[in-house]
C-alpha cells in the first residue's frame, strides 16, 4: 500500500478564518440600506485542524480532503493540510508549563527538542494532501502512534466547503475499532456533552493551535452535582502551531460518567475534539455539540443500535425542561416512559433510551416546553452484543443549510440520514467522482415533516477508491438535518462512526461592486 509520508513541520502556517473574507468587504452600516445590492459569493480563504489520530501503534489513519464544485469560485486557488508538532501528552499547569517539567534535568530535553525542531525546519514544507480540482477527493495515509495533529488553509476556487475527514481503524487494545472525526474550523468556545472520567475510560481533549501566536484556554467539568473542581484546569497554554491532548482524568480526582466539558479559550483560537476510547466498548471521536439552543436535533442514529444515552448540560442557572421525541421514517414519536427530561442548570443529565430506533432510521428532537432555557447534547451509540461491541457518538447539529459535505464514504460501508423535524423539504444529494476515478451522480430525495430517511445513495458510476457526498436543501425555511455512518467489522465487532453535516458555510452576503464604491466614498 503506498502511504503519504506525514513528518512534523515546525514552520509557520497561516490560517485565516472564513468570517475574514466578509468583515473585509461588509459596508458600513451607518449608511444606506444595501441589502437589497448584496451577492452571494464564494469565500476566498478557508481553515480547518485535525487533532492527532491515535496514540495505538496499530492504527491505520486515511485523511480524505474534498471541495464541491462552488457557482462563481473558479478552479484556481489551493488546499494545503501540514503537521503541527505534538506537545506532551502530560497535562499543562495553570501557567503554561507541563506537570512534569519540574524535574532539574530539563534542560536535556529542551536540547533535543530545539534540535529537533531545527531538523525540522530543515525539511521541505511539503503539504499532505495536494489536491486535484474542486470535485474531486484525494487521500494521504499514516500508520501507527506518530500521526500528528494537522493544520490546513484553502484558498481561491479550494476554499468553500472545503471539508477534510479522518478515519482510524485500530484493531485491538483500549479504544479498538473505528474512530472518525470531520477536522474543524478553530474558534473560541467548546461544549462536549458525554465524556467521562472513569476507570474504564480514557478520554482526552485534543487542543490544536493554527497560529504565530499562543492561546490560552480553560477546561470545565460539569457532572450530575454541577461543576467538578479541577487542578489545572485554568489557564492552559497551547503554543503557536503546536498541538496538546489532555488527559481529562489528570484534571480532577472524581471519577464519573456522563460529563460536560466546557472549553473556553480566552487568547487565541483552538481547534478541539475529544477522544472517547473505553476499555470494553471500543473508542471514537466526540465533536462537539452544536452552540447552546433551546430546540435541538441529534440526526442518524444508526437503526441496528442496542443502546443509546443522552446527555444534555443546560449552561448557567436556569433549569431546562425538554419534550424528548424520535423522528422515525413514518413521524415523530415519544419513547416509553421518556416524554419530557428535567436538566438543572449548570448540571449534566444522562438517560439510557436503550435501543430506541428498534431496526429503524430515528434522530433525536429535543424541543422546550414553556419557554425552557438553551442546552447542549449529545448521545452514545452502542452496537453489537456481549463482547463484541463497539461505541460512538453524535452531537446536536446544527442544519445543513444551504450546503454541507462529508468526504471518505465507500461503496458499501455508508449510510446517510436525512431528518426534516418542521416540514416536508426536498434534498439533493450529490456523489462525487472517486479519489482514484469515476462519474459523479446525483439524486432528489423527499423528506416528510417529522421523519427521518436512511436513503439510498447514488453510487459515481465507475467508482474507485472513496468519494465525497453533497447534501443540499432545496427547500428554503424547511431546516434539513444530516449525518453519515461509516461502518468496518472486524473480528465479528461492528465498528462504525458517525458524522453530522452542519451548513459548510461556503458562500458570504457581500456588496455588489458599484454598491462597494459608494459606500467606500462616504
Amino acid at each position: 500500500m503506498n502511504r503519504t509520508t506525514l513528518s512534523l513541520i515546525a514552520g509557520t502556517v497561516a490560517l485565516a478564518a472564513i468570517t475574514g473574507f466578509a468583515s473585509l468587504s461588509e459596508p458600513d452600516a451607518s449608511g444606506t440600506d444595501t441589502a437589497e445590492a448584496a451577492a452571494v459569493l464564494p469565500v476566498e480563504r478557508s481553515g480547518l485542524l485535525c487533532p492527532a489520530p491515535s496514540a495505538s501503534d496499530l492504527a491505520e489513519t486515511t485523511y480524505t480532503s474534498f471541495t464541491p464544485v462552488t457557482k462563481g469560485a473558479g478552479s484556481d486557488g489551493s488546499a494545503q493540510l501540514q503537521a503541527a508538532p505534538r506537545e506532551s501528552t502530560d497535562t499543562p499547569d495553570a501557567d503554561g508549563s507541563d506537570a512534569d517539567k519540574a524535574d532539574t534535568d530539563k534542560a536535556d530535553t529542551d536540547k533535543a527538542d530545539t534540535d529537533k525542531a531545527d531538523d525540522d525546519k530543515k525539511t521541505a514544507a511539503k503539504p499532505v494532501l495536494a489536491p486535484k480540482a474542486p470535485g474531486t477527493p484525494v487521500t494521504g495515509e499514516t500508520s501507527g502512534a506518530d500521526g500528528p495533529a494537522l493544520v490546513g488553509t484553502a484558498e481561491g476556487g479550494f476554499a468553500p466547503g472545503w471539508t477534510v475527514q479522518q478515519t482510524t481503524q485500530v484493531t485491538a487494545g483500549n479504544g479498538r475499532g473505528l474512530l472518525g472525526v470531520t477536522c474543524t474550523a478553530p474558534d473560541t468556545e467548546f461544549w462536549f456533552p458525554g465524556v467521562s472520567t472513569a476507570a474504564d475510560r480514557t478520554d482526552y481533549v485534543h487542543l490544536t493551535n493554527p497560529d504565530d501566536s499562543a492561546a490560552v484556554a480553560d477546561i470545565e467539568l460539569y457532572g450530575k452535582d454541577g461543576a467538578v473542581a479541577t487542578t489545572v484546569g485554568e489557564g492552559l497554554t497551547i503554543p503557536a502551531h503546536s498541538t496538546e491532548p489532555i488527559l481529562l482524568s489528570t484534571l480532577t480526582g472524581e471519577k464519573q460518567d456522563d460529563l460536560t466539558v466546557h472549553v473556553n479559550v480566552r487568547s487565541g483560537r483552538v481547534g478541539a475534539a475529544v477522544q472517547a476510547l473505553d476499555d470494553k466498548l471500543g473508542g471514537d471521536w466526540l465533536a462537539a455539540s452544536t452552540d447552546p439552543a433551546g430546540t435541538l436535533v441529534v440526526p442518524g442514529i444508526p437503526k441496528d443500535a442496542t443502546a443509546v444515552r443522552l446527555v444534555v448540560f443546560a449552561p448557567g442557572d436556569t433549569d431546562a425542561d425538554l419534550k424528548v421525541q424520535l423522528a422515525a421514517p413514518t413521524g415523530l414519536i415519544t419513547p416509553a416512559g421518556q416524554e419530557t427530561l428535567h436538566v438543572k442548570g449548570g448540571m449534566t443529565t444522562a438517560v439510557d433510551l436503550g435501543d430506541v430506533t428498534r431496526g429503524e432510521a430515528g434522530s433525536l428532537v429535543l424541543t422546550p416546553t414553556d419557554g425552557s432555557a438553551p442546552v447542549v447534547a449529545a448521545v452514545r451509540v452502542v452496537r453489537g452484543k456481549g463482547d463484541k461491541q463497539e461505541s460512538a457518538f453524535i452531537p446536536a447539529t446544527a442544519q445543513v443549510g444551504a450546503r454541507a459535505s462529508v468526504a471518505g464514504n465507500g461503496a458499501k460501508d455508508t449510510t446517510l440520514s436525512l431528518t426534516a423535524p418542521t416540514g416536508t423539504a426536498k434534498v439533493k444529494v450529490t456523489a462525487s467522482a472517486g479519489t482514484g476515478g469515476g462519474t459523479a451522480a446525483s439524486q432528489t430525495y423527499t423528506i416528510k415533516q417529522g421523519t427521518t430517511q436512511d436513503v439510498r445513495l447514488p453510487v459515481p458510476a465507475g467508482l474507485k477508491g472513496t468519494y465525497a457526498l453533497t447534501v443540499e436543501n432545496l427547500t428554503a425555511g424547511t431546516p434539513v438535518y444530516a449525518s453519515r455512518t461509516l461502518t468496518a467489522t472486524d473480528g465479528g465487532i461492528p465498528g462504525f462512526t458517525v458524522q453530522t453535516l452542519p451548513d459548510d458555510r461556503g458562500t458570504v452576503a457581500v456588496p455588489e461592486a458599484d454598491e462597494d464604491l459608494r459606500v467606500l466614498q462616504k
